[in-house]
């Protein structure tokens, strides 16, 4: 039940505090550049198990990630100012071509949860350098619009005043400004908001609907002006789906895979509904979108594609 994180900034940090109070795993091992940084946040956190459950956390370097089941990598270079999107995507890219190979050396049976943004693209990465391992692809996931899907679940349950563990809707696509929130797939006790409105007697208009989205679609934007960078809600998320990969809970969770057979997507790594399990993504869930959510898909995975063509190839 060992589980690695490759990558100690604020995201790989908190996710292994988020592990931790939610007792998920039995081993935690750090991995950073910054080894005193690593040893740093593995300390404080194993402070907390007294108050959580009784894991093991420390500070290693690559061969301690052998028998890892899972290793999330959070690793990478934040944006300089004037760089371009695509200048930082190739320097993470030259990054990610060193931590895989790494993990993989060490770990070739662990499932690989990449976090690290523009994370639909370094996922599509990982799976290329893993691929040279003989890694298959649906043994490399990423954390995708899963966050995105809570906040949209979130903002549904405050508006409907409902927990939001009973709303069910989902975000497609990139985690990122072109994400589709499937408003026609959402539904509360089985039935569709507008008819769930209707029952409940509290109507969601357009004007709600627009709100709703933007706060969902801009939602890290707005936390990052405040308060310089978003961690809570993504190690949130992190320790659910190690929770599930550990335990091969098979639920239905919107990470990012590599798509095949869905139309307008395959071939490119983005955020469906996915059927996740201990070998990782088991199988692909596409929703019967509308019309309108279903071009916005598209587009969305023609974005993606474009960027991941940009790229230098390796």
């Amino acid at each position: 039940m060992k589980i690695g994180i490759v990558g100690c900034g604020m995201v790989g940090s908190t996710s292994a505090y988020a592990l931790v109070m939610s007792g998920v795993g039995r081993e935690i091992v750090l991995v950073d550049l910054n080894r005193i940084r690593a040893e740093a946040e593995a300390n404080d956190i194993y402070h907390a198990v007294p108050f959580a459950h009784p894991l093991t956390v420390r500070a290693g370097d690559y061969p301690d990630l052998a028998e890892a089941r899972v290793v999330v990598i959070a690793g990478g270079v934040a944006q300089k100012p004037g760089e371009t999107r695509l200048q930082l995507l190739q320097r993470n890219a030259d990054i990610f071509r060193q931590i895989v190979p790494s993990v993989l050396r060490h770990a070739p049976e662990a499932v690989l949860l990449v976090v690290s943004n523009p994370v639909d693209i370094m996922t599509h990465l990982a799976a290329q350098f893993a691929a040279e391992f003989g890694v298959p692809q649906t043994h490399v996931i990423g954390s995708g619009t899963t966050l995105d899907t809570a906040r949209f679940r979130t903002l549904l349950g405050r508006h409907f005043d409902v927990d939001p563990q009973h709303v069910h809707a989902y975000v497609l696509g990139e985690h990122g400004d072109s994400e589709v929130l499937a408003w026609s797939q959402a539904t509360i006790a089985g039935l569709s908001l507008d008819d769930f409105a209707k029952v409940h007697g509290k109507p969601l208009t357009i004007g709600q609907r627009r709100e709703i989205d933007e706060n969902v679609r801009r939602a890290a934007y707005h936390i990052i002006a405040g308060k310089g960078a978003t961690y809570y809600g993504i190690g949130s998320a992190v320790a659910r789906i190690v929770d599930v990969l550990l335990h091969d809970q098979r639920a239905i969770l919107s990470i990012c895979a590599r798509i095949t057979g869905v139309p307008g997507c395959d071939g490119v790594t983005l955020a469906l509904p996915h059927l996740v399990g201990g070998q990782g993504a088991l199988a692909t869930i596409p929703l019967p979108l509308d019309a309108i959510e279903e071009q916005a898909l598209r587009h969305s995975a023609g974005l993606l594609r474009q960027a991941i063509e940009s790229l230098k190839q390796f």
